[in-house]
């Protein structure tokens, strides 16, 4: 078991808060560190945005918790009353995420307040250093690198698709392992669409990085897209495939072709890698093998309605896998000339080029 970074981030933003809380003379230091716990987030961005979500509804919980104390007193009635309104102001507003922490503060202020003005001071301190703590943290301390990530998941994504498409056809795997497997890659897809809402989230500052980065984001919708399109044929051929009997023939043309579009797929994450040789000639499988199988079903005369109705299903799926490989070979290539020619001007003025990662300008 290994401990990740936000793991880390959150156990380092409940020391510091701890400690700043005693540093500080804070009578209940704890309420730091509880604050630091909601707050932390696995991006620069969204720890940003919770912090001002954090802010705006704590001060106008803390706010409601001491006009209620005046009115209504400490109960516990009034302060489950209090709670509500606050669940639904927090509603209204939609900040449902910070929810728990100001229902939090609401208690304890309500609670302090009996004890004096200081306690519930206290208590506020304590909130608002915790919501500190955590973002220094989160910002100071291996600042999350979404790029990367994004990318690695990609190649583990890939290498498992094309596993299954492969076996899809020809039934090599157990069943059981099929579906684990099956499993695996859709929880993989999952972590892919959150980590690239991250990287898009983040934000950049200089106009030529965000120009830069807002390029790069669309290679990689398109390389997201494309996954989902090889799982949607996986899909198509566990449904309709085995539901059927397809001549020998067709089915030897579609193992083939699935496999000429895995080995398309993986060439074009060498190619992004930058591991291709220039003028390398493309695994793209001809247009007209797409067309074969089309043309086969249509001819087969053997081959009932429902039948050749099931197969066409599977041949679409295939076409629009396809499509979103040609798709990402042409934003691919349109990248790779845009940074050779970036490069080109200022190898040419002498000055030389700093080394930019993607999308972390």
């Amino acid at each position: 078991m290994t401990i990740g970074a936000r793991v880390f981030k959150t156990g380092l933003a409940v020391a510091v808060a701890l400690w700043a809380g005693e540093w500080l003379g804070l009578d209940s230091p704890l309420l730091a560190a509880i604050t630091a716990i909601f707050t932390i987030q696995p991006s620069i961005y969204r720890s940003w945005m919770q912090v001002l979500d954090q802010l705006q509804s704590n001060v106008l919980g803390v706010a409601i918790a001491l006009i209620s104390f005046w009115l209504l007193g400490s109960t516990p009635i009034s302060v489950g009353i209090v709670c509500i309104l606050v669940i639904l102001l927090c509603l209204k507003m939609k900040i449902e995420e910070t929810i728990g922490l100001t229902l939090v503060a609401v208690v304890v202020v309500m609670e302090a307040r009996s004890q004096g003005w200081p306690v519930a001071l206290d208590r506020l301190g304590g909130l608002l250093l915790g919501i500190t703590s955590a973002f220094i943290v989160n910002v100071a301390v291996a600042p999350p690198r979404h790029h990367g990530r994004f990318l690695k998941l990609v190649q583990e994504a890939q290498g498992l698709l094309s596993r299954l498409l492969r076996t899809s056809v020809s039934n090599e795997l157990k069943e059981n392992v099929f579906r684990q497997e099956q499993s695996r890659l859709e929880e993989l897809l999952k972590k892919l669409d959150d980590s690239y809402r991250m990287f898009a989230e983040e934000r950049v500052w200089l106009r030529r990085s965000r120009v830069r980065r807002s390029k790069l984001l669309v290679v990689y919708k398109e390389m997201l897209l494309t996954l989902r399109r090889g799982e949607s044929l996986i899909e198509a051929v566990e449904e309709q495939y085995w539901a059927v009997s397809s001549e020998a023939s067709w089915n030897k043309a579609a193992d083939r072709h699935i496999e000429a579009l895995c080995g398309y797929h993986e060439q074009l994450l060498w190619k992004w890698e930058g591991k291709m040789k220039p003028g390398a000639v493309s695994a793209a499988p001809p247009l007209e093998d797409g067309v074969k199988l089309t043309e086969q079903i249509t001819a087969s005369g053997d081959a009932d309605a429902v039948t050749r109705a099931r197969l066409l299903v599977i041949t679409s799926a295939m076409f629009a896998y396809e499509d979103r490989l040609r798709r990402l070979d042409r934003l691919i290539d349109h990248w790779q000339q845009r940074e050779k020619g970036d490069e080109e001007p200022e190898a040419a003025s002498g000055k030389p080029r700093k080394a930019a990662k993607d999308a972390e300008a």
